[in-house]
């Protein structure tokens, strides 16, 4: 009964690892696409006064760099109902243009934060997985272990008493 309780434990764990080891690659593998992605884009802004501008291809630069066009989205008009001013978006006047291109970047940059906090839960999940299954692998080992010896004893245990 224990060696069966055991080798399923086993099995659980084994089947934890597989799917910790998916998650974790996929992740990964993910992060590389979303990066790739940033990098051909070449989104670069100044996120600092009087700094260069840098490369935006990670979660923190990405949500510094949303913010700082949302700032400077909400000067030209605090809303978009503000933009319209009661009338209709024109393409051709350059303040609604701009603004919607601001409004489209910071899309952009704060769907990418999306994205990589995604990607950094599943990550995480797949660390869980891969720990759990570890976990539970040696302890269907140790059971298994502890399952032979009681059985060994148990049996030596009703040796000796046959042959008194």
């Amino acid at each position: 009964m224990i060696r069966g309780i055991a080798v399923l434990v086993l099995l659980f764990g084994l089947v934890a690892l597989v799917f910790g080891g998916v998650f974790l690659g996929l992740g990964v593998a993910k992060n590389n696409q979303l990066v790739t992605a940033m990098h051909q884009e070449q989104v670069k802004l100044s996120l600092e006064e009087n700094a260069p501008p840098t490369l935006i291809d990670n979660m923190s630069k990405a949500q510094a760099a949303g913010d700082l066009i949302r700032e400077h989205r909400r000067s030209i008009a605090p809303t978009y109902q503000d933009l319209l001013g009661g009338g209709r978006y024109d393409p051709t006047n350059p303040k609604h243009l701009t603004y919607s291109q601001a409004l489209n970047m910071e899309n952009y940059l704060y769907l990418a934060v999306v994205g990589f906090g995604l990607i950094q839960s599943v990550i995480a999940s797949g660390v869980f997985m891969v720990v759990t299954g570890l976990a539970l692998g040696g302890t269907g080992v140790a059971l298994y272990r502890l399952s032979g010896r009681l059985t060994s004893s148990s049996y030596a245990k009703e040796s000796s008493n046959e042959t008194r």
